[in-house]
């Protein structure tokens, strides 16, 4: 089963984006720009949007590798 984990954020200075962040157990992401209803990639991120994202990304990432340790420990 892929679970998935949304996170909305918007940008407090231009160009303002409403932003969701779907975080999938996969591994995957998706980022839709909310206000243009498109996805974006996150090289298209910038100042505390892409900050952000990589911190959700980090703690995803612990979180998986907590859990695989937790499995095969």
């Amino acid at each position: 089963m892929n679970n998935c984990e949304n996170y909305r954020f918007i940008e407090r200075y231009r160009p303002y984006r409403d932003l969701t962040f779907k975080f999938y157990s996969n591994g995957s992401l998706t980022i839709i720009d909310n206000t243009a209803e498109e996805v974006i990639t996150p090289r298209e991120l910038k100042g505390e949007s892409y900050d952000f994202y990589v911190r959700k990304r980090l703690a995803f990432i612990k979180q998986d590798l907590r859990t695989k340790l937790q499995k095969f420990a």
